[in-house]
């Protein structure tokens, strides 16, 4: 197959390559980046089945596969595209990176119309990909929030420390009007004097969490040991690869 005209595209996902990976061998998470109905059997050999939403279907075949590092596969249309189906060939490589996984995709083609046309494709198309494994990978971001708004309350130093090693890395970084803080042990100073100058006071999370690409928003209220407010906003959280926080930054609502 003569295919001298190629696209070149690197992104950078805050995830293991494991994780990383298992969005070109299991079925659902497979479809979760290209559309329902996608399918893919990830073997040499193996059907490749692409779904789009405007019911532009691809097909291909897995040239190669070799977990967790590298997958190829040729890719072609059924419907609705100019590359017939063998056409042109996509080969997507996965390293380790020290913010997560670095991702090379280079993708084939026998004329260089119809790689110019890809190029946007692939943009969106990854970018679809990093937040499906985010998505995965942060499930449960509504636990870890609600563990980093229980700290401010918690009186026991040895759960604190516990809780922080779970929930945040250990230089995780935390600012708003009050704190610029690096490391667990500053923001564990730091609660430790919020409860000693405002004693009762209790964080709790309001409504749901909103995530996109590791980045965690969550609107959070202060409530006094009498039941009234004092005070709300929204903390932005930027998640690392070991699904723990790297960043917390707060905001407060006007008054």
């Amino acid at each position: 197959m003569n295919l001298p005209h190629q696209l070149d595209r690197v992104i950078t996902i805050a995830a293991p390559p494991a994780t990383v990976f298992s969005f070109f061998t299991d079925n659902e998470r497979w479809a979760a980046w290209w559309g329902p109905g996608s399918t893919i059997d990830p073997r040499p050999g193996g059907r490749v089945h692409i779904v789009h939403p405007n019911n532009v279907e691809v097909t291909g075949e897995v040239v190669s596969v070799s977990p967790p590092d590298s997958i190829v596969f040729t890719y072609g249309y059924t419907t609705g595209g100019a590359i017939a189906p063998g056409g042109s060939l996509v080969t997507i490589r996965l390293e380790p990176h020290n913010d997560g996984t670095r991702l090379h995709l280079t993708h084939a083609f026998d004329d260089s119309v119809q790689r110019d046309h890809h190029i946007q494709g692939w943009r969106f198309q990854l970018s679809l990909f990093s937040n499906a494994v985010l998505n995965v990978l942060h499930s449960g971001a509504e636990g870890t929030v609600d563990a980093w708004f229980g700290l401010w309350s918690q009186p026991e130093a040895t759960v604190r420390a516990q809780t922080l090693a779970r929930i945040a890395s250990p230089d995780v970084r935390f600012q708003d009007r009050f704190s610029a803080l690096a490391g667990v042990a500053e923001v564990d100073a730091h609660v430790t004097a919020a409860q000693r100058f405002m004693p009762g006071l209790v964080l709790r999370r309001r409504g749901s969490v909103r995530h996109c690409q590791g980045v965690v928003l969550a609107d959070w209220e202060a409530v006094g040991s009498d039941g009234g407010s004092r005070g709300a906003g929204t903390n932005v959280f930027y998640f690392g690869a070991d699904g723990r926080i790297v960043s917390a930054t707060g905001f407060w609502n006007a008054p």
